[in-house]
C-alpha cells in the first residue's frame, strides 16, 4: 500500500502494543505499523505489551501479505549485558526482514556492521537530530529516514530534506515530552528509571508551583505537555515534505487506535483526491470528544510557549491504557553511608587488574571568574560552557584568548550548545576558520558537530547528552573523531562498571554539581511574566533571579541560557568523592564537576577538595566527611538505586 501527493509518498504510520491490537490495526487505513520486540525498546513498562519473536515473525508476513510494513523499535540506549542480547535479536531480525528497526543507540550501527547484517536502521527521536551535520553523518552511516527532534518546526525540516534528501518520518499525534528527545535524566536521577531505556516515570507530569523573585505562582503542571494534533494540517505536513504520519501510541488501546488512524488515513485520501475542496476540519469532533489531553501542534508551526502546556484532564497520575499510577512529587534521596559502602563493593568485585592512569579533574564554567578560578586552583581541564546561564553572557573571542594566554597547566575547551541550529553552526565555524585560538579542545554535544568542527584539528571531548551507555558506542564515537567521551547520566552502578572497565576509549564522569536533567526549548519564566503570584517565599538555595520548580518534597532550579533554553537541575547536588579511588581503578580517567550554578567562592571550595582528593585518593572519604552541601544536600543520582 501506498500513497502520493505529487510524486511525493504519504505513509500513514501506526503504533501496536500487542499481537492481539496488531491483527486489528493492520485492517485499518494505514501504510505501516511499528512496534517492540521482547525488550530493548522504549515502551517497557506495562507488564504484557510488546511482541515475542513469534509474534514479530508473524506480523511481518501478515503485513507484507498485504503490501504494509513492519517497523520494529530496537530504541533503548544497550548496556553492556544488553549488548549479546542485541546480536541474538538482531540475527533474527535479518532473518525475518522488517522494513527497518527504529534506533537511537549508535552501538546498534557497529553491530550490524561487524555481524555482515542487512537490516534498515530509521533513527529514533531520541537520537534528537536537528541540523543538517547530524542528517548527513547518519546518511553516511547509511540510515535511510529520520524522526526529527519534536522541536523543529516544519520550515526547518522542508529545508533539512530538501538539502540532504533524507526521508522524514513526524509525530503527528498523540503523547509528547516537553523535554528535548534524550535529554531528561530526572526519572532516573530520582528513581532509577531510565527515560532513555523506555521505564520513565514521568516527573514531567507531576504537579509544581512556580517560585521566582520572592514569589509563588499558580502553575500546576507547567511541564505537562498537551498531545500533539496535527489533523487539520495535513497539507502543510506534505508540503513540508514529511514521508511518515506517525501516530504515537503504542500503549493504547485498539478501539481508541482504530478511530485515531481510520480518521487520519480517511483525512489523507480524501486530500490526496481532492486537494482544492479539502474539507481540513471534518471528523475534528470525533478526535475532540474522545482526546486524552487537550491538543496543540506544539513546534510545527513555531515556538508555542505556554499554548503548548497541558491544564484540562492533566493530573489524573495514570497511565491511560492501564490506570497505573506512574509518580507523585518525591524527594530526591540523601546519600547514606550504607549505599556508599554498597557502591564501592560492587566497584571492587571482581575488578579486573590493569594499569589505570592517574584521574584528571574537569570543571565546565559559566563566566570569567569562574575559569580564572579553576586555572588559580590548576584544574585540568576547564570547559567553557556553551549553554550559559543568564546573567551571564557567552565566552567572547577576546575571553577565550585572555584564557588560553593565563592557563598555565590548565587545558581550555570550547564547548557548544546542547541543541545547534545552522546560524549557530555558521558562528562557529567562523570563529575556528578566522582565529588561530590557542585552544586544547572542544566539548562536542551532537553527532553533527563532531563531523562540522573535526578538519579543525582541535581534539574533541563528547558531552554527557551523547549518552554513552556502552563501548561500541564509545568506539563508533572514536571513529568519528572523539578523542574521550563522558559517560551517560543514567548509568547504575553495574552498569557504569561494565561500560568503564569494558571501553578503550578514555572516559570522563560527572561526579560532582547539579548536572541539567531536563534540557528544554520550553520557557517556564514565562508564567512569571503573565500569571498573578499567589504567595510570597524566598528560594531556599539559590538566589530570588533563578526561577525553582516547586513541591512539597523540595524546589529543583531552573537556569535559563543566553538562546533562551531552560535547564532543570537537582535539587540535591550529586557527590560522587567518596567513590573516586573505585571508579578510578576501573577505568574513569577524568572526573568533571559540573560548576555553572555555582557562585565562584563556592566552586572554589568544591573545587579545592577534588584536587585534594585526587592527590590522595586514599583519603576520599576523610575528605568528603569534611564537605558542606551548597544546595539541599548531597545524593548518588543513579547509582542510588
Amino acid at each position: 500500500m501506498a500513497r502520493y501527493f505529487n510524486g511525493k509518498e504519504v505513509e500513514l504510520l501506526a503504533p501496536v502494543g500487542t499481537f492481539d491490537i496488531f491483527e486489528t490495526i493492520i485492517h485499518t487505513n494505514c501504510d505501516a505499523v511499528y512496534l517492540g520486540g521482547p525488550s530493548l525498546n522504549m515502551r517497557m513498562m506495562r507488564k504484557g505489551y510488546n511482541f515475542s519473536y513469534e509474534e514479530i515473525e508473524k506480523a511481518i508476513e501478515i503485513a507484507h501479505g498485504l503490501d504494509k510494513r513492519v517497523y520494529i523499535t530496537v530504541n533503548n540506549l544497550l548496556n553492556e549485558c544488553d549488548l549479546d542480547e542485541a546480536q541474538t535479536y538482531f540475527q533474527f531480525l535479518d532473518r525475518v526482514q522488517p522494513d527497518a528497526i527504529i534506533s537511537q543507540d549508535f552501538a546498534v550501527f557497529k553491530l550490524i556492521k561487524e555481524m555482515n547484517l542487512n537490516i534498515n536502521v530509521h533513527s529514533s527521536v531520541m537520537m534528537n537530530v536537528h541540523n543538517l551535520e547530524m542528517i548527513e553523518l547518519l546518511k553516511e552511516l547509511g540510515v535511510t529516514r529520520v524522526v526529527t527532534s519534536r522541536e523543529l518546526d516544519l520550515q526547518t525540516i522542508k529545508t533539512l530534506q530538501q538539502a540532504t534528501g533524507m526521508e522524514i518520518e513526524y509525530f503527528v499525534h498523540g503523547d509528547m515530552c516537553t523535554v528535548n528527545g534524550s535529554n531528561c535524566f530526572t526519572s532516573s536521577m530520582m528513581f532509577g528509571f531510565s527515560s532513555n531505556r523506555g521505564k520513565c516515570l514521568k516527573p514531567c507530569r507531576w504537579e509544581y508551583r512556580i517560585k521566582r523573585d520572592g514569589y509563588v505562582y499558580p502553575t500546576e503542571y507547567p511541564l505537562a505537555a498537551k498531545d500533539m494534533y496535527m489533523y487539520e494540517h495535513i497539507p502543510e505536513l506534505i508540503d513540508a515534505h514529511i514521508t511518515s504520519f506517525k501516530i504515537e501510541g503504542r500503549m493504547r488501546d485498539k478501539e481508541f487506535l482504530t478511530m485515531l488512524v481510520n480518521s487520519y488515513g480517511e483525512a489523507i485520501d480524501r486530500y490526496i483526491e481532492d486537494p482544492i475542496g479539502y474539507n481540513r476540519i471534518q471528523d475534528r469532533d470525533l478526535l475532540t470528544e474522545n482526546r486524552k489531553r487537550d491538543f496543540s501542534t506544539a513546534f510545527a508551526f513555531g515556538k508555542p510557549g505556554l499554548s503548548n502546556i497541558n491544564r484540562r484532564y492533566e493530573g489524573t497520575g495514570k497511565f491511560y491504557s492501564t490506570g497505573k499510577v506512574f509518580s507523585t512529587p518525591t524527594e530526591e534521596r540523601e546519600i547514606s553511608e550504607d549505599r556508599i559502602a554498597k557502591v564501592k563493593e560492587i566497584l571492587s568485585e571482581n575488578t579486573s587488574k590493569r594499569d589505570v592512569k592517574a584521574a584528571e579533574l574537569s570543571v565546565r564554567v559559566n563566566n570569567m571568574e569562574q575559569a580564572k578560578m579553576a586555572i588559580e586552583e590548576g584544574v585540568h581541564h576547564i570547559y567553557l560552557s556553551g549553554d550559559v546561564f543568564l546573567p551571564d553572557l557567552p565566552f567572547t573571542k577576546k575571553d577565550v584568548e585572555e584564557l588560553t594566554a593565563m592557563k598555565a597547566g590548565s587545558k581550555i575547551y570550547l564547548g557548544m550548545p546542547r541543541m545547534m541550529n545552522e546560524l549557530q553552526f555558521d558562528q562557529y565555524d567562523q570563529l575556528l576558520a578566522n582565529n588561530k585560538l590557542d585552544l586544547d579542545g572542544l566539548l562536542v554535544t551532537n553527532s553533527g558537530a563532531v563531523r562540522k568542527f573535526k578538519k579543525y584539528g582541535y581534539p574533541l571531548v563528547g558531552d554527557f547528552n551523547l549518552n554513552i551507555f556502552n563501548h561500541l558506542a564509545a568506539e563508533q564515537y572514536a571513529e568519528f573523531g572523539v578523542e574521550r567521551l563522558v559517560t551517560s547520566l543514567e548509568l547504575p552502578t553495574d552498569n557504569l562498571k561494565a561500560l568503564l572497565e569494558s571501553s578503550t576509549v578514555p572516559l570522563e564522569m560527572v561526579v560532582h554539581g547539579s548536572p541539567v536533567t531536563m534540557y528544554l526549548e520550553h520557557d517556564l519564566y514565562e508564567n512569571t511574566e503573565v500569571m498573578q503570584a499567589i504567595a510570597e517565599e524566598d528560594n531556599k538555595f539559590v538566589d530570588n533571579d533563578y526561577l525553582v520548580l516547586l513541591t512539597d518534597k523540595g524546589e529543583n532550579p531552573v537556569y535559563r541560557d543566553h538562546h533562551g533554553k531552560n535547564h532543570l537541575t537537582l535539587a540535591k547536588e550529586l557527590n560522587y568523592l567518596p567513590l573516586l579511588r573505585e571508579l578510578n581503578q576501573v577505568g574513569a580517567t577524568h572526573f568533571r564537576i559540573e560548576g555553572c550554578t555555582y557562585k565562584t567562592e563556592q566552586l572554589r571550595t568544591v573545587v579545592q577538595a577534588y584536587m585534594k582528593a585526587l592527590g590522595s585518593i586514599e583519603k576520599c572519604d576523610q575528605i568528603y566527611a569534611e564537605m558542606e552541601p551548597v544546595y539541599a544536600g548531597y545524593t548518588l543520582g543513579t547509582l542510588q538505586f
